[in-house]
Formats: C-alpha cells, structure tokens, sequence
C-alpha cells in the first residue's frame, strides 16, 4: 500500500489514467493538473490547478511519457490549459521527492539536475520496454496491414536489431507465417536469431536483402537504412521504423524514390493505451513501494 504517499500527476495521455487508477487503489494522495476536462473521477484524487499543488508536501511528481516541451509545457489531452514545469517547482519539493518520466529531454533533466532531485526514465528499464514491446509488435503488424495490399503471411519481413523489441517483433510476424530475416551486427544476435528458426543477416548484407525484402522494419536509433539499401528497394516495400525520433532511415531519399516509409513513434500509446498505462503503473506502484520501505 501507498497510504499516506502524496503525488502530483501532471498532464499525460489515456495511460496516465491508468497510473491514476492505480495509486489510488493503493491509497496514495493524489493531486491531479492537466485533467480539468476529464469527467471520470479517481477516489483519492483530487484536479487542482498547477498553483494550488502543495508542492512542498509532494513525494513524486509523474510526467507524461514525453516529459518536457522544449517550451517547458506539458502535453496533456484532458486540458486546453498550458502546463509549464520550472525549476522553482521542483525547488519546493522535499528533497526524497522522485521525478518519473519516460523519457527526459535536455530541458527536463538539466532542471532535475539542478535541483538535486532523482530523475526515474521509465523507458530507460528493461522491465518496461519489454513489456512495451508486446503493444509495439502488436501496432507493427497493424500499421503493416493498413499500409500494404498484400498478406504478412508468405511476405518477407526484415527486421533490423535484435533488441527488446526487434526481438519480439520479429517473433510475432514469423508466427504470422512470414519469411523473416533478422539483421544484427553481434555474433550471439545471429545466433539467437537461427535459434529461433529465423534467417540472419549480418548489416553489411541489408542492401542485399532490401533486394527481396516486402517490408523492413528498423529498430536501431541511428542511421542504418540508408539511400544505397533503399536504392534496392523495389516499389511496394514498406519500411517501418520503430526507433526513437529521428530513426534509423533516410526518410528524404525514400521519399524520392517513392518508397513509402513510415516513423512510428509511440505504438504502445496509440494502440494500446490501456495496457500501456498499466505497463507503467505496476511499475512505478513498484518503485514508489520500494522507495516508501527505505
């Protein structure tokens, strides 16, 4: 149980109502900023604008998954209201309060830093992109059917990365009866890939499999499906990168050559809102219960 813990949830999208619903079952305090257009209603939690927040009595502060603007506002759905977090705030905190986010850009961390208060990056735990990585397969083969005129099954699919989540994507379309090749650069990632009955590719052969490839699906965050592999390409090859903003494609080469290729940010959110909020909520009820017990 969270009796007696105070925390300040701020802005977010439908997977924060989910983190809601789950530190109030736990009997946390709950100050809500960023909800005043949400008509559900959380026993325990309470919508308070961004200056009547009892800053200095919070333990944690939750941030939406994106963390900051560079503006200093917080993105939320549930407001028309401008949220902006400042140093000041996180000044008026006791210093045990805990920052989380799921990831931090520049602006967030400088600011937690200065403070001194701990910044938790949700996103940076194998937990959590594992888990993520079940509604990001799940997205992957969605956006692979709307986007195409031919069946996943008998295609063949190139997955580069063998991550967390080039991992389980490249488990769920071999289930779905596609050829798939895995691309990886370490020998143990090629292994595991003919473990797993797949056929691997070392990255130095992508243009050569771009040759034969119907989809290609990236998850590496730097530069690795390049003009000379899109070149192979032919016309209805789809590309699907799933690595974080800017991705691994040269989306203006693509676009030259007509290759449809598509950068697809936050798949767990958008397909699955639900059990991606409750992703984050078991485990941040986990580290908030830890961090009670110290």
């Amino acid at each position: 149980m969270l009796t007696g813990l105070q925390v300040a949830v701020l802005g977010g999208d439908a997977r924060q109502l989910e983190i809601i619903r789950k530190l109030t079952e736990l009997d946390a305090k709950i100050y809500l900023a960023g909800f005043d257009q949400l008509e559900q209603s959380f026993t325990g939690a309470v919508k308070e604008n961004m200056e009547d927040i009892p800053f200095e009595q919070i333990d944690a502060i939750v941030l939406p998954v994106a963390g900051l603007q560079a503006t200093g506002e917080v993105e939320t759905i549930f407001s028309k209201s401008h949220l902006r977090l400042s140093k000041d705030i996180f000044d008026r905190t006791p210093k045990h309060c805990v920052i989380f986010t799921g990831i931090s850009p520049p602006l967030l961390t400088n600011m937690a830093e200065k403070a001194g208060r701990k910044l938790v990056r949700l996103f940076d735990r194998d937990d959590v992109a594992i888990y993520n990585s079940i509604p990001t397969a799940e997205g992957t083969v969605l956006m692979a059917i709307q986007h195409t005129d031919f069946t996943i099954h008998g295609s063949t699919v190139a997955v580069i990365g063998m991550g967390r989540v080039g991992m389980s994507v490249a488990r769920t379309f071999n289930n779905l009866g596609a050829n798939v090749l895995l691309g990886a650069r370490r020998s143990e990632h090629l292994a595991r890939a003919i473990e797993m009955g797949l056929t691997p590719f070392k990255m130095n052969e992508l243009s050569a499999v771009a040759e034969k490839a119907d989809i290609i699906i990236n998850t590496v965050p730097s530069l690795v499906v390049t003009a000379s592999a899109i070149a192979k390409m032919r016309p209805h090859t789809l590309i699907i990168d799933l690595a974080s903003k800017p991705g691994g494609t040269d989306f203006r080469y693509a676009e030259k050559r007509g290759i449809k290729a598509i950068l697809a940010l936050g798949l767990p959110g958008l397909v699955a809102p639900k059990t991606a909020g409750q992703i984050l909520a078991n485990v941040l009820a986990e580290l908030l219960k830890n961090d009670a017990t110290k």
